[in-house]
């Protein structure tokens, strides 16, 4: 277990230690019952430590689903307040776990085939505006602000205590940066040779996949629609591009093969983790991240009155220039190289 406690001051804090388990063959998951726990509960205490928010002040942001009952837990926790423009992919669990955690919402209509980018540049506007009404309030800004690094250390310090300092290869998804790209900078600090894979579903800009078409369903989270600053595209050794289908198989046959009941980026990162190990068969431990449990997506990824049958055997198409990109899965050697931004738009810098 990644926790130091033996009796928590609050439930926030306990949610914000996850747990490592091995999975056999040198595969480890970092499993998180709310994964934007560990970001959120470091990042405010620190912004309260530092004086930069105050007790009793609301917190403000947009989120896809995890982050926002995270924050309300926090804010719970900490005696703060919260507002949440939630994205239309939060589902009536989060919606109610937020209304009796105090916290108020304003939740983002269907925005049809616009999907990822429509929804989050419309929650960071509403987010403006919230903020010209309410001056006193503060905004989170967890695409932007790396405050919302400092609580993934405590999660590296544990890898490399348990795992040693070798041959390490992290797996989880980009999303806002805050998980992947903040285990890279605290794991490295110790042991240069990390590995990084990175996870994005198609329809995503942040690693230049917005073109490809989103295929129905949104893998919440782990995609971006709006430039992310807190990515740092420098992190990261390969980008996986994975699609529902393979995700869900991922999911289907983590939990058959392990018991691991986890959501779509977690499936993906159980195919990419079990994808590196048949290329590397004696490499060092691959360690992928759980952000959530599998309960919102049981009626898509679940069925709970369908036969059991053998999920396909995807394997990735591997590429060396974005336009060569396909789904299901492709994979690319990112070999850690920046993304140029160009009026606001990343644009793809080829290795040399």
């Amino acid at each position: 277990m990644v926790g130091r406690h033996a009796v928590y001051k609050s439930f926030a804090e306990k949610l914000s230690e996850p747990d490592l388990i091995d999975l056999g063959d040198g595969i480890y998951v970092v499993r998180f019952e709310v994964m934007k726990v560990t970001s959120v509960y470091a990042a405010v205490k620190d912004l309260l430590d530092r004086g930069v928010i105050q007790p009793g002040q609301t917190l403000v942001d947009s989120s896809s689903g995890i982050y926002g009952h995270a924050l309300a837990l926090v804010c719970r926790a900490l005696g703060l307040k919260a507002h949440i423009f939630a994205s239309v992919a939060v589902d009536a669990a989060i919606r109610t776990q937020l209304k009796y955690l105090g916290a108020t919402y304003t939740q983002v209509p269907s925005s049809g085939d616009d999907g990822l980018q429509h929804d989050q540049e419309t929650r960071v506007r509403l987010v403006h505006a919230y903020m010209k009404e309410h001056p006193d309030a503060y905004w989170m800004q967890q695409y932007h602000d790396d405050v919302h690094y400092i609580g993934y250390e405590s999660v590296a310090n544990t890898i490399v205590k348990e795992l040693g300092s070798t041959g390490i290869t992290v797996v989880g998804g980009v999303g806002t940066g805050a998980s992947t790209s903040a285990m890279s900078r605290y794991l490295r600090a110790s042991c240069a040779d990390v590995r990084v894979a990175g996870i994005q579903p198609f329809g995503s800009r942040s690693f230049g996949s917005e073109a490809i078409p989103l295929d129905g369903f949104i893998i919440a989270g782990i995609g971006s629609g709006i430039r992310f600053d807190n990515i740092d595209y420098s992190a990261y050794d390969d980008i996986h591009w994975i699609n529902f289908d393979a995700s869900a198989a991922g999911c289907r046959s983590l939990l058959s093969q392990t018991g691991v009941f986890a959501g779509l980026s977690a499936g993906a990162g159980w195919q990419v983790a079990r994808y590196l190990r048949a290329e590397n068969p004696d490499g060092g431990p691959i360690v992928f991240m759980a952000a959530d449990p599998g309960h919102r997506y049981v009626e898509r990824v679940f069925p709970p009155d369908g036969p059991i049958e053998q999920d396909p055997d995807f394997r990735p198409k591997v590429i060396t220039d974005l336009a060569d990109m396909a789904g299901p899965w492709s994979t690319m050697n990112w070999a850690r190289r920046p993304y140029a931004v160009e009026d606001d738009l990343p644009v793809y810098v080829p290795q040399t």
